[in-house]
C-alpha cells in the first residue's frame, strides 16, 4: 500500500511539473527535457510494479512490454506504433521496446487511450500482474485520468542513435522541491499581464467585428434587393406558364369536341346504311346472267381494296404520329416550370419531327387525291350494277308472265285433253324436279348475291370512313397551323425567359461568392475552439495524413492541427506575449490586420 501511494504522489508531480514547465516553453518540448525523462522513470516504476516473473531456461523474465504487447489486439489503430518499433534496429531488449513503445505513444497522444483499454481488460491483465499490482487497483484509472493532461503537450521525440536498452535511469527529488516553492509575486505579476493581454485582444475582437457587421449589413441589404427583383420575374414567368396551360386546356376541348362530332356523323350513317341495305335484300330478287361479270369485278375490287387498306393502315401510322407530336408538346408544355434550359433539345427534336409530318402530310395529299378518284370509279361501277339489276327484274316479272299464261293453257288442254293427262303429269314431274334444281341453284345464287352486298356495303363504310378521315385531316391542318404559331409564340416566350434565367443565375453566382468571402472573414475574425488531437487525421491545409515523421501541430490562433510546413510561421498574440506557432491561413490574415491597423 505505501509503494502505490508513493509512485502515485510521484506520478502526479511528475505529470505536474512536465505540464507547467511545457505551458512556459511553449507546449513542444524535446528528448532531452529533463521534466520528461523523470516521467519516462516515473511511468517505468508504475508499469513495473506487481508484474509476474517468467521463468525461461536461460533466467528469470521480467519485462513490462508484455502487457504493452495486448495493445496491438485492442487497438487496431496501434498497428503503425508497433510496426515503427519492430522497424528500429537498435533495440534488441524487451525494455528498450517497452520504453521506444512509451516515447511513440506519447508522441502521437494516445498514451491515455492505449493504457484505458489496457485497464479495461483486467481478466487479460491478470496473467502478467499480480492482484495487489498498481495497474490492476483503482489507481491504475487515476493515472490514466491524469495522462490525458499531457495531450495538450507536443513533443519531439527522436528514437534513432538512442541506446533504450541500457538506460539507467534516477528519480531527482530536488527537482520537484524546486518547483514546489514558487513566488506569490511573480505569479500575480503574471496573472496581471495575461489579463491586461486578454483585454486588449478582446478589444481589438470588438472593433473588428462592429466593422464586419456593418459590410455584412450592407452586403444583406443589396441580396435582399436582388432577391425581390428576382421573384417578382419568377412570378411573371409563373404567369406565363399557367396562361399557356390553360390555352392548351382549351386546344384540348376543342378536340374532344371534335371527336365526338364525328362519331355521332359515323353512328348517323351507319343507321342509314342498314335501312338501305333492308329495302336492298327486299326488293332484289336473282342475279343470273350477271353473275360472271359481277364475280370478275369484285376480283377487280378485291385488289383495289387490298390497295386502299395499305393506304389506309399508312394515314393510320400518320395519324398516331400526329397523335404522338401532340403528346410530345403537352409533356413539353407541362415541363417547362421546371427544365426550361432543356426546351431547346426538345424544339430541336420538334422541328425535325414537324418537317417530317410536312412530308407525311404532301404524301398523305398525294394518296387522297387517288383515293378520290378510285371512290368515283367504284361509284360510276355501282352506278352500272343497279341498272343491271333492274334489267334483271324485269326479265323476271316477263318470265312470271309467261308462267301464268302457261298455267292458263294447261288448265285449258285438261279440260280437253283428259287423255293426255298421264303423260302431261310425267312431264310435270319432270319439270318439278327442274325447278327444284333451279330453285336450288337459285337459293345458292342469292346466297351468293348476299355476300356480295355485305361486301359492298363494307366498301361503302369504307368509303364513308376515307371521307370522313379527309375532313378530320383538314381540321388537322388548320390545327397544325394553330400549333406551329403557338410554337413560334413559345419559342419567344422560352427565349425571354432563359435570357432572365441566365442573369438570375449570374446574380445567384456572384452573390455566392460575396456570401462565401464574408464566411471566410467571419471564421478567420471569430475565435475557433481548440481542436482535439484524435479530431484530426491529416492536416487541414495540405491534406496530408499525419504520421511519425510528418507530426501534428496547433495554431495558437484557430485552434486547427496542421503539419510542420504548413505552420512553420510564429508571430506574437495577444493571449501570448511570446511569438508562437501560427498556420499560414493566420500568419497572412493576421499580417493583413496589422497592416490596415497602422494605416
Amino acid at each position: 500500500m505505501d509503494e502505490r501511494a508513493n509512485l502515485m504522489n510521484r506520478m502526479k508531480l511528475s505529470i505536474k511539473v512536465l505540464i507547467q514547465s511545457a505551458l512556459n516553453l511553449g507546449r513542444s518540448i524535446d528528448s532531452e527535457y529533463p521534466p520528461l525523462q523523470q516521467f519516462f522513470l516515473v511511468m517505468e516504476h508504475c508499469l513495473k510494479h506487481g508484474l509476474k516473473v517468467k521463468k525461461t531456461f536461460m533466467a528469470q523474465n521480467k519485462s513490462f512490454f508484455g502487457p504493452l504487447e495486448l495493445v496491438e489486439k485492442l487497438c487496431p489503430e496501434s498497428s503503425d506504433l508497433f510496426a515503427n518499433i519492430k522497424n528500429l534496429p537498435e533495440l534488441k531488449t524487451a525494455i528498450g521496446k517497452g520504453r521506444a513503445w512509451l516515447h511513440l505513444a506519447l508522441m502521437q497522444k494516445k498514451l491515455a487511450d492505449y493504457l484505458q483499454a489496457l485497464i479495461d481488460h483486467k481478466d487479460l491483465l491478470s496473467d502478467f500482474y499480480e492482484q495487489d499490482a498498481l495497474m490492476m487497483e483503482e489507481e491504475g484509472a487515476v493515472i490514466v485520468g491524469l495522462l490525458v493532461g499531457l495531450n495538450m503537450i507536443d513533443a519531439n521525440l527522436c528514437l534513432k542513435g538512442e541506446d533504450l536498452d541500457s538506460q539507467v535511469g534516477v528519480i531527482d527529488f530536488s527537482f520537484y522541491l524546486k518547483d514546489m516553492q514558487p513566488n506569490d509575486n511573480e505569479k500575480q505579476s503574471d496573472e496581471i499581464v495575461a489579463v491586461l493581454d486578454q483585454k486588449h485582444y478582446v478589444e481589438e475582437l470588438n472593433r473588428h467585428l462592429s466593422c464586419t457587421v456593418g459590410d455584412l449589413q450592407a452586403k444583406i441589404d443589396s441580396l435582399e434587393k436582388t432577391n425581390s427583383k428576382l421573384t417578382e420575374e419568377l412570378l411573371a414567368a409563373k404567369d406565363r406558364i399557367v396562361s399557356l396551360q390553360e390555352e392548351h386546356n382549351n386546344m384540348v376541348h376543342e378536340s374532344t369536341v371534335i371527336r365526338v362530332k364525328s362519331e355521332r356523323s359515323l353512328e348517323v350513317n351507319s343507321q342509314d346504311t342498314k335501312v338501305e341495305l333492308d329495302t336492298y335484300k327486299q326488293s332484289r330478287q336473282g342475279l343470273d346472267e350477271m353473275y360472271n361479270e359481277i364475280w370478275k369485278q369484285l376480283k377487280v375490287e378485291k385488289q383495289t381494296r387490298q390497295e386502299l387498306e395499305k393506304e389506309f393502315e399508312l394515314q393510320v401510322g400518320m395519324k398516331t404520329e400526329m397523335e404522338m407530336a401532340m403528346k410530345l408538346l403537352e409533356k413539353d408544355i407541362h415541363e417547362k416550370q421546371d427544365t426550361l434550359v432543356v426546351l431547346r433539345k426538345q424544339l430541336d427534336d420538334v422541328k425535325a419531327i414537324n418537317l417530317q409530318m410536312c412530308q407525311k402530310v404532301l404524301d398523305a395529299e398525294t394518296a387522297l387525291h387517288k383515293k378520290k378518284e378510285i371512290v368515283n370509279s367504284l361509284q360510276a361501277k355501282g352506278d352500272q350494277l343497279t341498272t343491271a339489276l333492274k334489267q334483271v327484274e324485269e326479265r323476271l316479272q316477263k318470265s312470271e308472265k309467261a308462267r301464268e299464261a302457261a298455267e292458263e293453257n294447261c288448265n285449258k288442254m285438261k279440260m280437253e285433253h283428259a287423255a293426255k293427262m298421264g303423260a302431261l303429269q310425267q312431264q310435270f314431274e319432270k319439270l318439278n324436279k327442274t325447278c327444284t334444281v333451279l330453285e336450288n341453284d337459285l337459293k345458292s345464287e342469292r346466297e351468293k348475291h348476299e355476300s356480295l352486298q355485305d361486301k359492298l356495303h363494307k366498301e361503302k363504310e369504307t368509303a364513308t370512313s376515307l371521307k370522313n378521315e379527309l375532313h378530320q385531316f383538314s381540321m388537322l391542318q388548320k390545327n397544325f397551323d394553330n400549333l406551329q404559331l403557338e410554337k413560334k409564340q413559345l419559342q419567344r416566350l422560352c427565349a425571354e425567359q432563359e435570357q432572365a434565367l441566365q442573369e438570375m443565375g449570374q446574380h445567384l453566382s456572384q452573390s455566392k461568392l460575396k456570401m462565401e468571402d464574408i464566411k471566410e472573414v467571419n471564421k478567420a475574425l471569430k475565435g475557433h475552439a481548440w481542436l482535439k488531437d484524435d479530431e484530426a487525421a491529416e492536416c487541414k491545409q495540405c491534406n496530408k495524413e499525419f504520421s511519425i515523421s510528418r507530426r501534428k501541430h496547433h495554431c495558437r490562433n484557430c485552434g486547427h492541427i496542421f503539419c510542420n510546413s504548413c505552420s512553420s510561421n510564429e508571430l506574437s498574440l495577444p493571449s501570448y506575449p511570446k511569438p508562437v506557432r501560427v498556420c499560414d491561413t493566420c500568419h497572412n490574415l493576421l499580417l493583413q490586420r496589422c497592416s490596415s491597423n497602422s494605416s
